[in-house]
């Protein structure tokens, strides 16, 4: 029998099929076939076989099945970062998560459907008219028999289908046809992510309830190309799925969308000197964990540090400020921003593209500017601005003073101010002592903290933030 129809089945039936295929890894009408052919050996095998009473089995726990697994639908569209793709199915595995592939024709010139089922352990589909996945509808159960949707890569080529609506093939006639949350993982390259195409693009994306991570900044395919459009790293992206597949969020943030920078920024000054501070990011560190633990969707923004990324928390690295800003409006709208980066204040003007030398005239001038201030760029937005902005206010002297004068500068909503000279042991240290300053109507109120390990005040600050939010 080459082909097989089956028809007039109900709806209850053709669910109890479709359950039985999926935890079989194979195809409804392979089911079918198989259903057929089982039946068709029983009486034989009745007839030839003298009836024997079984042994009772010892209880063996049940291993669980692909069905018993969150279930992630795979996307993987054209670019050079598809290759990533692959050891994110690995990820999702680690993690406990089924995964099914789906991949773009354009996916298919950097990677092939062969390596990405034999990572995934099951078939990698590829075509919207493949007869033997159709046969029940194939696209509709990729976009639906799932429990997330993740695109990886999302080329703007794609993105941009996404937000119009198209469904000229498998991928897209899944994302359209879906009602589940999906995660986009972008990766282009840089003038094409700034593009205002892309950007009207993915604001209505944002706006249809599409979730994103990344891009990261960082060096491109192309030989002299860096910006921001990397795609997130695969275990970024694992964690950020774990997190959407399994909230950790009951707590009093649940629900709420927290982004927090952290650590120093390094601005370079040629390829193998920059511009620094001795911040190590454990306090903005810190506060993500804990906002986390309180149910929030964090996304932390660091800086060059050496710590572990928290548990349940979207973790994006990048260098200079101006990396950090690019990142900090590419991850807005969220309900509160915390800025507890340690950002430089300026950086070289020009700086320089072979390692600046010696010379018998002395040293070499270095012409300064000021870099962006992240703090009152977003303090001072129009449009998407963070109901809760917080700064810090790292000080050596006059700590008060200063804080109330910042506070007042850059607009925001709160500012948490400390000592770090170097008697007080903050800058790298594990403890430290903070003062809020909060605004008061047209006063502005300080509420001094005894001193505490960082992990606590990250606590307190977390507990004030959700006392606030619930008022």
């Amino acid at each position: 029998m080459a082909s097989l129809t089956v028809r007039k089945l109900d709806e209850a039936l053709k669910a109890s099929l479709r359950l039985r295929a999926a935890k079989a890894g194979r195809s409804v009408e392979d089911e079918v076939r198989m259903i057929l052919r089982e039946a068709a050996e029983a009486p034989a095998k009745t007839q030839s076989s003298p009836a024997r009473s079984t042994p009772a089995q010892p209880h063996r726990p049940r291993t669980p099945s692909a069905t018993d697994l969150p279930r992630v639908t795979l996307i993987i569209g054209g670019g050079i970062a598809a290759y990533k793709a692959l050891d994110l199915i690995r990820r999702l595995k680690e993690r406990g998560i089924h995964v099914r592939s789906v991949m773009t024709r354009a996916a298919q010139q950097f990677v092939t459907p062969l390596t990405a089922g034999a990572l995934a352990d099951e078939r990698c589909y590829t075509d919207l008219f493949d007869a033997q996945s159709e046969f029940d509808a194939g696209h509709i159960r990729l976009a639906r028999d799932t429990d997330l949707i993740i695109v990886a890569p999302a080329t703007a080529d794609l993105m941009a289908k996404m937000a119009q609506g198209h469904a000229d093939d498998l991928a897209t006639a899944i994302l359209l046809a879906t009602n589940r949350p999906v995660l986009v993982a972008p990766a282009m390259n840089p003038l094409m992510w700034a593009n205002a195409a892309t950007k009207r693009n993915v604001a209505q994306l944002a706006r249809d309830g599409v979730s994103f991570i990344g891009p990261n900044s960082g060096e491109m395919a192309e030989a002299n190309e860096a910006g921001v459009g990397r795609m997130s790293e695969p275990t970024e992206i694992a964690i950020a799925a774990e997190a959407m597949l399994r909230p950790l969020h009951t707590g009093p943030l649940a629900g709420k969308k927290i982004l927090i920078t952290a650590g120093p920024t390094h601005e370079p000054i040629d390829p193998v000197r920059y511009i620094a501070n001795r911040s190590s990011g454990k306090q903005g560190y810190a506060i993500a964990a804990s906002a986390a633990d309180a149910g929030a969707d964090v996304t932390l923004i660091s800086g060059p540090v050496d710590l572990d990324d928290p548990a349940g928390v979207r973790v994006i690295r990048v260098e200079s400020a101006r990396d950090m800003l690019a990142q900090v409006e590419a991850a807005l709208p969220v309900d509160i921003a915390i800025f507890a980066a340690a950002v430089a204040d300026w950086r070289v003007a020009s700086a320089g593209e072979q390692k600046i030398k010696k010379t018998a005239s002395g040293m070499p001038p270095l012409q300064l500017v000021e870099n962006p201030d992240i703090l009152a760029t977003v303090s001072k937005r129009q449009q998407n601005r963070p109901q809760l902005v917080i700064g810090f206010a790292a000080e050596t002297q006059n700590l008060i003073d200063n804080a109330t004068s910042k506070l007042k500068r850059k607009g925001c909503d709160w500012i948490v101010a400390n000592d770090v000279s170097p008697a007080s042991g903050v800058m790298g240290g594990d403890r430290n002592t903070v003062h809020i300053l909060t605004r008061d109507k047209a006063d502005i109120a300080v509420d001094s903290w005894p001193v505490m390990t960082k992990e606590e005040v990250a606590g307190a600050l977390v507990a004030k933030i959700a006392e606030t939010m619930e008022e």
